[in-house]
């Protein structure tokens, strides 16, 4: 019995966290969220190797978004992903392990600034580059 050379392994484990990192920025993108930025962390941080933050108009709109998200992440991978902050919906919480997602309402967004913690002061947005 051979076993898998560990770049193999290496090389599938980054796959993986691209097609889940691409899966999150479609969902993202096809429930139209706002002002959606992707701060890469390998290498910055062991919880996660990307952490993607999104704004939505209103709370029913991020619980949505949210809802909708965390079914894809299940339906696509098979993975479930955990969510926190549903029932109030001005900042959710989705953590997909290898991608976590923050979704908030524009006003609390603002008020904690994870771009600026993060570094990501003058990150373009994207979709208005």
């Amino acid at each position: 019995m051979t076993r898998p050379h560990p770049a193999n392994d290496t090389a599938a484990s980054a796959d993986s966290v691209a097609a889940l990192h691409a899966l999150v920025m479609q969902s993202l993108d096809d429930d139209q969220a706002q002002e959606t930025i992707s701060i890469p962390l390998e290498g910055k941080s062991s919880i996660a190797d990307y952490m993607v933050i999104a704004s939505g108009r209103s709370s029913r709109q991020v619980a949505a978004i949210a809802q909708h998200l965390a079914e894809r992440i299940k339906k696509e991978t098979g993975r479930s992903a955990r969510v926190e902050g549903l029932p109030v919906a001005d900042w959710v919480l989705i953590d997909a392990g290898d991608v976590i997602v923050h979704l908030f309402k524009p006003e609390v967004r603002s008020f904690y600034n994870l771009e600026r913690m993060w570094g990501f002061v003058d990150a373009p947005v994207a979709g208005t580059a």
